[in-house]
C-alpha cells in the first residue's frame, strides 16, 4: 500500500490511467464505480449489468452525463469507445474480460458460478482479477489463484471487505514480529437462521441491496464464508463448526479469544472466529514471548497482556477496491488471496427448512439452503457439500430435515457449471 498514492499521480500526470472493468453494478459496484472516479490514475471504463439501466446508473451516479456513456452491444464497440475514452456500459458479462484496453477486471456480482467464469476469463485474458465474490472464492480461488500465477496476473480479494481488512492486520502483525493467536470480524446482526428475501424485502430495499443479499447476511453464511476466505489466506482454522461468536466489547477481545484454562473460549490457537458487538470492525489477537515487548505494550495503553487486541473499527467494502487494483497493476501483489492448492476451511450446507425427496434447491442467501464453516479436511471425510456448489438446478435425492448438513449423496448436483468444473480440478491436484 506504501506510495501507491504517488504512483497513481504519476500516471496521471502523464495523462496514463489503469482502465478496470467492473462486473455487477448493485450497491457494490456503484459505490466502487463514484469512489474509482475520485482516484487519480484509474478509470472505471467499462460496467456490465444484466440490467443496463443500473450499469448507466452507476456512471450518472458518478457525475458522468448521459452523452458520455456509450451502451455497447459488440466488442468492436467497447474497443473504439474506450480508445475514444468513453465510458461504456454493456450486459455482455465476457466483454469485460476481452475489452483490449482492460488492464483489471473487478467482479462486484456475489453469484458463485458467475464469479468463477469470470475469473477464469480475466485469467485466460491476461487480466488482474479483482473478487468482491468471496462466495466464489472459497471454493475455487485455490486454482484461480495457481492459474493466474502460471498466466502472469493477480488474483485476489478486495481490501476494505472483512477478509481483506484481517489479512492486512494480520500481515502487519506478522511483519512486526508479534505472534497472531486469532482473528476474526464482527457481526452487525444476530443470526437467524430462517431469514428469507421474503422476511428481509422491506429493509433491504431501504438500504438499496438485493433481497437475497441481505437474507445471506443475516442467515449468517456471509459471515461463514468471510471466516473461510480468511482461514484459506493464512492457515487459520475454525475451533467449532460455525465459530463460537460471543457478544463482547473490544477491549474484552483479549480475553475472551484466549484458551479456556486461561479463562478464554478457545480449544487452541491460530483460529478465526466472528463477534457480535464489534461490527463493523476486524480484529487480530496476538502475543509475544519476550517480557520487554509485554512491558512496551502496556505502557502503550494496548492492555494487561499477555494477549492484545489489534483492531480496525470499520472496513470501506467496495470504496477501498482501488487499493487493490493498484496493488495489482504497480506490484503485481494480491491483497488477499489462498496460500494453498486446496481449501483450510469449507462453507459447507446445512438445509434451511424440511427438504422432499425431487425438490428443487436454490442458493446462498434464498429459501432452502444456509452455510456453515468447518475445516476442510473434516468436511471432506463426512462428503459435505460446499454451498457455493448448490444452484436452482440442484435436486434432492432424499429427504433432508431443518438444520441438516447436505452431503454429496443427498443430492445430484448441476455439473455443467463452470464452478463444479473448477472445483474438480482443484480436488484432483
Amino acid at each position: 500500500m506504501l506510495n501507491l498514492n504517488n504512483k497513481l499521480k504519476e500516471l496521471h500526470e502523464n495523462n496514463k490511467h489503469i482502465k478496470v472493468s467492473i462486473v455487477g453494478a448493485g450497491l457494490m459496484g456503484k459505490g466502487m464505480v463514484s469512489q474509482m472516479m475520485l482516484v487519480k490514475g484509474m478509470e472505471p471504463s467499462l460496467v456490465v449489468s444484466n440490467q443496463i439501466s443500473d450499469a448507466v446508473e452507476a456512471y450518472t451516479l458518478a457525475g458522468v452525463s448521459k452523452g458520455d456513456i456509450l451502451i455497447a452491444k459488440t466488442l468492436d464497440d467497447i474497443n473504439i469507445a474506450m480508445e475514444n475514452n468513453k465510458y461504456v456500459v454493456t450486459d455482455i458479462t465476457e466483454y469485460a474480460t476481452k475489452a483490449n484496453l482492460v488492464d483489471v477486471v473487478v467482479d462486484a456480482t456475489g453469484v458463485p458460478n458467475a464469479g468463477a467464469k469470470i475469473a477464469m476469463d480475466a485469467i485466460k485474458n491476461r487480466k488482474h482479477t479483482i473478487m468482491l465474490n468471496v462466495e466464489a472464492d472459497v471454493v475455487v480461488g485455490p486454482i484461480l489463484n495457481k492459474m493466474a500465477k502460471k498466466a502472469g496476473v493477480v488474483y485476489t480479494g478486495t481490501a476494505g471487505d472483512e477478509p481483506g481488512a484481517v489479512k492486512e492486520i494480520f500481515d502487519f502483525a506478522e511483519a512486526t514480529g508479534f505472534e497472531v493467536l486469532a482473528i476474526g470480524k464482527g457481526k452487525n446482526n444476530p443470526i437467524d437462521y430462517d431469514a428469507t428475501p421474503d422476511t428481509v424485502k422491506e429493509k433491504a430495499l431501504k438500504s438499496k441491496l438485493k433481497p437475497l443479499r441481505l437474507a445471506s447476511f443475516i442467515d449468517g453464511t456471509n459471515t461463514m464464508v468471510e471466516m473461510a476466505a480468511m482461514a484459506n489466506a493464512t492457515g487459520f482454522i475454525p475451533d467449532i463448526r460455525g465459530g463460537y461468536g460471543p457478544t463482547t466489547e473490544v477491549n474484552n477481545l483479549p480475553k475472551i479469544y484466549s484458551l479456556k484454562e486461561h479463562g478464554g473460549i478457545l480449544n487452541k490457537y491460530k483460529i478465526v472466529d466472528y463477534a457480535h458487538g464489534i461490527a463493523p470492525g476486524v480484529f487480530v489477537i496476538v502475543t509475544t514471548s519476550l517480557p520487554q515487548v509485554h512491558h512496551e505494550m502496556q505502557f502503550l495503553k494496548m492492555g494487561s497482556g499477555p494477549n492484545y487486541v489489534l483492531y480496525r473499527p470499520y472496513h470501506l467494502t467496495s470504496l477501498e477496491t482501488p487499493i487493490s487494483i493498484a496493488k495489482a497493476y504497480f506490484y503485481n501483489e494480491a491483497t488477499i488471496a489462498p496460500i494453498y492448492d486446496r481449501p483450510v476451511a469449507e462453507v459447507i450446507t446445512m438445509a434451511k427448512k424440511d427438504l422432499k425427496k425431487g425438490e428443487s434447491l436454490d442458493g446462498i442467501g434464498e429459501y432452502t439452503v444456509l452455510g456453515s464453516i468447518d475445516i476442510y479436511e473434516v468436511a471432506k471425510k463426512e462428503n459435505l457439500v460446499p454451498i457455493g456448489l448448490i444452484n436452482d438446478n440442484a435436486i434432492v435425492k432424499k429427504d433432508i430435515k431443518k438444520g441438516e448438513f447436505i452431503t454429496y449423496d443427498m443430492v445430484e448436483l448441476d455439473t455443467s457449471t463452470d464452478i463444479y468444473k473448477l472445483r474438480k480440478m482443484q480436488e484432483e491436484i
